[in-house]
Parts: structure tokens; sequence; C-alpha cells
């Protein structure tokens, strides 16, 4: 009995990454974005966007659950990454219901490095605060120029562009 509630929470837990990563999809695809999807997964790149301008750009969907613990909604932690060309990242906090996008260049800037332990060498971003009295999550002041409502920045935008 035990094995299978372990079992079922893995699958779920498993199964929601891919879940929100076809329902970000989907939000591209209704806005009308050229989005292909590579048969695996072994690098890092849920889809791939041709811009209107012929070029192509990788993309890598991060995504919390409503479920995780007060506090922790769009924290994306241990994330391996080093600078790639053409690369952008979505994050999606169910339980706040934002989304947050940046370039490869802008995640290296703006995440945390572990320079010890079993994740040395991997990324985290919090992007959100906490208030414990109202019992409220909030986007992190500094992280609020890559709170998005569309794709635009995928699709108009150079990732690769200087900061």
């Amino acid at each position: 009995m035990n094995d299978e509630i372990i079992s079922k929470s893995f699958r779920h837990s498993a199964a929601f990454g891919k879940r929100i990563e076809y329902y970000v999809i989907g939000l591209m695809l209704k806005e009308g974005l050229d989005v292909f999807l590579p048969m695996v997964d072994d690098d890092a790149i849920d889809a791939v966007i041709k811009k209107p301008d012929g070029t192509f750009v990788e993309v890598q969907i991060k995504a919390r659950s409503k479920h995780v613990i007060f506090g922790d909604a769009a924290l994306f932690a241990a994330i391996p990454h080093e600078y790639r060309p053409n690369y952008w990242f979505v994050f999606y906090s169910e339980r706040m219901g934002k989304m947050w996008i940046l370039s490869s260049k802008e995640f290296i800037k703006e995440a945390v490095q572990n320079k010890a332990g079993k994740n040395k060498g991997k990324r985290s971003l919090w992007f959100n605060g906490k208030n414990t009295k109202e019992k409220t999550e909030h986007t992190k002041p500094q992280y609020e120029k890559y709170l998005v409502t569309n794709f635009d920045r995928i699709l108009k935008e150079n990732p690769d562009k200087k900061i």
C-alpha cells in the first residue's frame, strides 16, 4: 500500500512538469507561434520556436505546482545551465498564475550558482517573496521586468543582446 502511494505521488509530480509544458505550449499556439517539439528531451529543449524573421530559438519550460510549500511558489532550483545562444527560459508558477521569460544570459546573470554540495554548479532563481501575515506570495521587485502575459519577448527580442 505504501509503495502504491509513493508511486502514485511520484507519477503525479513527474507528470506535472509535462502537463504544464503542454499548457504553456498551448498558450504559444493560441498566440500563433510556430512551435516545434523535439521527440526527445535530452538537451534541455522543450520547444523550438520559428520567429517571424525565419530564425529559430530554443525554449526550456520550468514549472512550480500550486502544492509546493508556502513561500516556494516561484522557486526554481538546481538547474544545470551554461550560456546557450538563441535560448529562452519560460518559468511558470501554477499557484501564482504568473510567468517569467528570461534569456540564457539573463538567467545566468540573475540566478545563484551553487558553489558546493551535491548541486555544485547548478543554478537557482527565486522569483517570489512572501507576506507571512497575509499569507500571500508576490513577485520580487527585481524580477518584475521578466513578468509576462504573452510571448512577445521570444518573438521580438534577441536573446543574445548585451545586458
